[in-house]
């Protein structure tokens, strides 16, 4: 992939369109079948984005390509790490909110803030030299 041939905010919304549909797919074709109910249909969505969000920084920053040079077990572990974070936090936080009648999409927007700052945090915790100046 040639990070020429899209600006940084291209290449994000290409990967959380993708993993949008991923997602979307996730959830019908085998988490609603099997009982999920649909109030819970953004944790696997904020779950699958999250390290997109988290990635793509890393992957286009030319001061963080030393990341990849780590060996593949660890960049495994730091996925499961963010995927972990991002579904844990979103789901306490639906979970915490969901019966207090507030519409979907504040749901949704408070479960994403929760989930993804738990995700970054976890990558942050284990890759800290990532992100020193």
């Amino acid at each position: 992939m040639d990070k020429e041939r899209l600006p940084r905010w291209g290449w994000l919304l290409v990967g959380l369109f993708a993993m949008s549909i991923v997602a979307q797919l996730l959830n019908q074709l085998v988490l609603f079948p099997i009982g999920l109910p649909e109030v819970y249909q953004s944790i696997t969505v904020i779950t699958l984005m999250s390290p997109v969000l988290i990635y793509v920084g890393v992957w286009y920053d030319e001061d963080r390509q030393h990341y990849w040079d780590q060996p593949q077990e660890r960049m495994v572990a730091d996925l499961a790490f963010v995927l972990a974070g991002a579904a844990l936090g979103s789901s306490i936080a639906l979970v915490a909110i969901v019966d207090f009648g507030l519409p979907q999409i504040v749901q949704d927007i408070v479960a994403m803030a929760v989930g993804f700052m738990l995700s970054w945090g976890l990558f942050w915790w284990r890759n800290p030299d990532i992100y020193l100046e």
